[in-house]
């Protein structure tokens, strides 16, 4: 989780399968030593010996560069941490909390940013909504912390006190995007003043969530609950996005079936081979007990009326982030009519949906504005859209995530060619004294 600003390289191809994002760090793109740059005197060398003792001495760095960048992308065994190690590294929790993470825009999650175990970590105080025992919570947290993808903050581990879990995660430098988005002091200005930043921060998400829901590896079901825009980091100068509080839900019980299998219509006991986790199909719960880790604002309609939590429900609140990206304004705002007394409900979704039916003057009207109108106004259409078939009223009529991150690959190419064509030519020289 992280606030105030790190992380581009060149762009890459968005990929929709895979452990990685649409952008894969330095660190694991950095090539292996040529034979040329291992040793300065390579050119020189005539005869057939030396040049295979050259190649081989190239091939050992490369295997070695290969299994370093292996290393750093497992997965981490889960921590269970004793309650004592949160209380020393918080100081007892009288330390200053960490309000610059999505923490700040959630409400009653206290959280703090501490070293733990020599790792830089934040970590957040959550209410269980349905208790859980230790063995169960370490057999979740073994299939949780076994993925990994780029666009997602790793959880490192967690403890329990009483009513209360505490959720490690892994410190990241950025900023939330409701700060990228709308900073109160200023109002006018947003980092993100490029179609392209706009870009690289929707296909990061898509491929995140669509990691979540298709992609772990391990045959699950999972629901996210928690996208919303306050809990999407954004990281500098490249302007990739994480999402934050993956596993959070499972941890604290917040969905009824997140560990199951579906075969068909079907749910059935899963069981993860190599290991001791067992989960049993949960209990459908009154829907007064359950609970929707977002704002209003990001609630799908079925949520409201049946409290029932799914993976569309991600899709929803997807879809609403991707309108509040495009358009820089709030999900949902409330204006006083002085004529009637009462106060006006406007949702980006009733803005989009009319800004569509306007045709293309009316999307360049709606998109934000400090973007100084410099879009592929078709590539802003079709996402626009995309994000309103994400929004729709009925769950069923919702694209799954594989498909929407694969269109918005498609959306991100093209919007890399069309900054090639308008890019300023170089080597030309330009005067601007008189003549």
């Amino acid at each position: 989780m992280g606030a105030n600003t790190s992380e581009p390289t060149s762009f890459r191809t968005p990929r929709t399968r895979s452990n990685q994002s649409p952008r894969t760090p330095a660190s694991h793109l950095s090539p292996s030593p040529s034979t040329s740059e291992s040793n300065p005197t390579t050119a020189a060398y005539t005869n057939t010996s030396s040049y295979t003792k050259d190649t081989s001495w190239g091939t050992s760095l490369s295997c070695q560069s290969s299994l370093s960048s292996l290393r750093q992308s497992l997965s981490e065994n889960p921590h269970i941490y004793d309650i004592t190690e949160i209380r020393t590294a918080t100081n007892n929790f009288l330390a200053k909390r960490y309000s610059s993470t999505s923490s700040s825009a959630v409400s009653a999650a206290a959280c703090w940013r501490c070293n733990l175990r020599g790792r830089d970590t934040v970590v957040f105080q959550r209410k269980f909504r349905r208790k859980i025992q230790t063995s169960q919570l370490k057999e979740r947290m073994s299939i949780i912390c076994r993925s990994n993808h780029m666009s997602i903050i790793k959880l490192l581990g967690a403890s329990i006190s009483g009513d209360h879990i505490y959720l490690v995660y892994e410190f990241i430098q950025g900023s939330n995007l409701v700060e990228c988005l709308r900073n109160p002091r200023n109002p006018s200005y947003t980092v993100l003043s490029t179609w392209i930043s706009r870009m690289q921060i929707a296909t990061d998400l898509a491929h995140g969530l669509d990691y979540v829901h298709n992609n772990t590896g391990l045959n699950l079901s999972i629901v996210h609950n928690h996208i919303k825009s306050s809990s999407i980091i954004v990281t500098e100068p490249s302007f990739n996005a994480k999402i934050c509080h993956f596993g959070t839900a499972q941890l604290r019980r917040e969905t009824d079936d997140i560990e199951t299998l579906e075969t068909g219509s079907s749910k059935r006991e899963t069981e993860i081979e190599g290991g001791n986790a067992s989960f049993r199909e949960l209990k459908r719960y009154d829907s007064g007990d359950r609970h929707f880790e977002g704002l209003r604002d990001y609630m799908s309609p079925e949520f409201r009326s049946s409290g029932s939590v799914t993976q569309k429900s991600d899709v929803f609140a997807f879809g609403v982030v991707i309108l509040e990206l495009l358009s820089g304004e709030e999900p949902l705002k409330y204006r006083y009519d002085k004529e009637t007394g009462d106060f006006l409900r406007t949702s980006v979704i009733d803005t989009a949906m009319a800004a569509t039916a306007e045709g293309r003057e009316g999307l360049r009207q709606w998109v934000d504005r400090r973007m100084n109108d410099s879009f592929p106004v078709e590539v802003a259409e079709k996402l626009i859209q995309l994000a309103l078939d994400c929004v729709h009223v009925d769950p069923d009529n919702r694209p799954d995530m594989g498909r929407v991150a694969g269109k918005i690959s498609k959306l991100y190419l093209e919007s890399r060619i069309w900054l090639e064509n308008v890019k300023v030519p170089t080597g030309i020289s330009v005067s601007l004294a008189p003549r």
